[in-house]
């Protein structure tokens, strides 16, 4: 019998609107409990919603880098349902002509790339939020109700807790690059709801779909990994336990369920029977005109796409003879993407720059819980950091020591590389000198080198650290490496 783990997700993107869906009321994260609403949003009769245009406009360029086909016409609809905090007891949301459809996203699988098919993109408000952090009662906070949400719902062509993690990361990079979301999910501007179940074929016998669970409300990409994994095997367990009893485990049986997911328990908690479509009553709103999009609108909204993180990942391979893993590193945020190219330019090579990138700067902007853009430092300063380091002007170590200097200040790699004495001396003659001392104060290690052609490379090593502790990191790795070599086969005659 063949099993394979079967995953679409439905994913809630926030758009970076300064207002929210329909109407002007203004988004702000962490505000006092129900002071950024309005009427409108908070369903007082006889209000009109009005369309954000710049969050339609976001939703079809998302809808453009996921490669999906746009509607040139469009309407909005009506999702009734009963919650606390959704005011008007509908939802104001696209259900049968979504603004985009039928595309697809690329994600890196191994050494190649998988294609995810994107069955619709469409826009939607967000409802409120119930808070339980009082004893004995809970309050609703409608700061959210009305926030513009982009809802992408994926093919089930995700085969894995990992893929579903790297989809999801590759959604939130993509939102990112386009600049329609910052995706921080600690803010609640991301949101996960992977839909999981298994393809069963017997051995001679016809393929069936085990239950539907869709796991509601996941805001990290760990919970997202954990609660699939975990749901991926109840399955399992289920199927067999089903199987023994002769009894069936199935879609058509079980039907689709919603699920919680407990992330300190590490385990999934039954929620209620999937509602269906028709369960929502939806209908036409009758307040919101239809959306027309036009050729130039749509040749204008084109135009804002930019080149998309798996395209520009494989370029920098290419171009700049990057690993996998390098190019993910700095291709991670747009504007790091975009400022290792601009420092390219200011370094004439690719290799020196790269390391540091993914070396000292990438640390630094970790420790300040940065991106390298954020850091704050030019282009040209970093290219001619790079630059300094491959023509050996100065060393690496010298190079992270000089590195850290620059964020508090804005002078010259050149001339903090003086102030801080990191230039490397390649005086031939300097370099002997601190070699001599060097093998004068560890004769072990001279003898080491000469008799034990073992411990050879170890002792020649040890002499180089030497050395560059006598000239305080000045000395040049390489002339002293040549240097300490040359003398060792004088020694040995």
């Amino acid at each position: 019998m063949k099993i394979t783990p079967t995953i679409g997700m439905e994913i809630h993107v926030q758009l970076a609107t300064r207002t929210k869906m329909f109407c002007s009321t203004p988004l702000e994260f962490a505000a006092e409990p129900n002071s950024r609403t309005c009427p409108v949003c908070i369903g007082m009769p006889g209000v009109l919603p009005v369309m954000n245009r710049k969050a339609y406009e976001y939703a079809v360029v998302v809808g453009l880098a996921l490669n999906c086909k746009i509607a040139e016409f469009t309407k909005w609809d009506r999702k009734s349902y009963y919650y606390p905090d959704l005011p008007k007891n509908y939802q104001i949301s696209q259900y049968d002509q979504p603004l985009s459809h039928g595309g697809y996203l690329d994600i890196p699988v191994g050494d190649g790339t998988k294609r995810i098919g994107i069955t619709r993109a469409h826009l939607e408000e967000d409802a409120g939020k119930n808070v339980h952090d009082q004893p004995g009662y809970s309050g609703i906070d409608l700061n959210r109700a009305g926030t513009p949400l982009l809802e992408i719902v994926s093919e089930p062509d995700i085969n894995s807790a990992e893929e579903a993690g790297i989809y999801g990361r590759e959604l939130q990079r993509l939102v990112r690059y386009l600049g329609v979301s910052e995706a921080d999910m600690q803010k609640g501007h991301m949101r996960f709801e992977p839909n999981v179940s298994l393809w069963v074929e017997p051995e001679g016998g016809e393929g069936y779909f085990t239950p539907i669970f869709e796991v509601k409300n996941l805001n990290s990409f760990r919970a997202l990994e954990r609660a699939v994994a975990w749901v991926i095997d109840y399955h399992q367990a289920e199927l067999n336990r089903h199987m023994a009893e002769g009894k069936p485990y199935t879609l058509e049986a079980v039907g689709k369920q919603n699920w919680g997911w407990r992330d300190e328990a590490g385990r999934g908690e039954f929620q209620r029977g999937k509602e269906e479509a028709h369960d929502y009553r939806y209908f036409p709103d009758p307040d919101l005109v239809p959306v027309v999009m036009d050729e130039d609108w749509l040749s204008e909204l084109r135009a804002r796409v930019p080149e998309l993180p798996i395209q520009k990942r494989a370029r920098f391979m290419e171009q700049y003879a990057m690993s996998l893993a390098d190019a993910e590193q700095i291709i991670v945020d747009r504007a790091t993407a975009d400022l290792f190219e601009a420092a390219r330019q200011a370094a004439g090579e690719a290799d020196t720059l790269t390391k540091q990138f993914n070396s000292f700067w990438s640390r630094c902007a970790n420790e300040r819980e940065c991106t390298i853009a954020q850091l704050g430092v030019e282009a040209e300063r970093l290219g001619e950091l790079a630059k300094m380091t491959a023509k050996g002007t100065i060393n690496a170590t010298a190079a992270a020591e000089i590195a850290t200097a620059m964020l508090e200040c804005e002078e010259s790699p050149a001339a903090l590389a003086e102030q801080m004495g990191k230039l490397q001396v390649r005086d031939a003659g300097q370099t002997e000198q601190w070699v001599e001392q060097a093998m004068a104060a560890n004769e072990k290690a001279v003898q080491d080198a000469l008799g034990n052609p073992k411990k050879r490379k170890a002792a020649a090593g040890f002499l180089r650290g030497q050395v560059m502790k006598l000239s305080k990191g000045q000395a040049d790795p390489k002339l002293v490496g040549e240097v300490i070599e040359k003398r060792l086969g004088e020694l040995a005659g």
